[in-house]
Formats: structure tokens, sequence, C-alpha cells
């Protein structure tokens, strides 16, 4: 059956709002399944609720995640290629990192500590 280039069809709401529950439903399987692939291939990775809440709680997010990792400050320092010291500066809030330092810290921490040495 061929269609015209416009046409308009007729619906229930309960029938229009299944189909719309339908397709988000879809979406969000796709999406699912898309983030265990990634994680199955390493790219992404769960985080435990402590770590959420200790963020959520407005601790500063590269003392939280560096912790995570189980790094001292100076293994994420030297990988960004600042000093031990502006690092405790930044995670205290006494200093900002630029945005090209914290890109670096974060390069840093998003390596699992077996991967870095240190």
């Amino acid at each position: 059956m061929t269609l015209p280039a416009r046409w308009r069809a007729s619906l229930a709401e309960a029938e229009f709002q299944a189909l719309v529950d339908v397709v988000a439903e879809a979406s969000d399987v796709a999406a699912i399944h898309r983030f265990k692939e990634r994680l199955a291939a390493g790219e992404e990775e769960l985080l435990p609720a402590e770590m959420v809440d200790r963020i959520l709680d407005a601790e500063n997010p590269i003392r939280v995640w560096r912790e995570h990792r189980g790094f001292s400050v100076k293994v994420p320092a030297d990988k960004a290629g600042i000093a031990p010291a502006y690092l405790s500066q930044i995670e205290t809030g006494k200093r900002d990192g630029t945005v090209a330092t914290v890109k670096k810290l974060a390069d840093a921490l998003t390596q699992h500590p077996r991967t870095v040495p240190g």
C-alpha cells in the first residue's frame, strides 16, 4: 500500500500514549544495552554510592576520584605535570586549577591505578 505524501491518522489519546510509552521504553532498552557494551569494554565503570554521595555533598570531585583510585596526591600531580602541593591546594579549594590543569588531572584520574606508575 502506498500512502500519499501527506496523510493524517487519528488515534485515541490512550492509544497515542501507549505508542509514546513503547518508543520511550525501546529507547531506554537501547541505551542500557549500549551502556552494558561500554562497561564490558572497559569504557564505563560503576561508582560506589559513597563516592557519588561525597560529590553530591560538594566534596572536591578531584579528591574523591583520587581517593577512589587509591592514589596519593603525588601520582595524579606527576601525571598532570604539577606539584603535589598545587594539587592539594586545588582539592582544598585554596586555589583554582586552570582548565588545562583540571583536564590533565581528569585524564590522570580516569586511568585505573594498575595502569599508572607510582
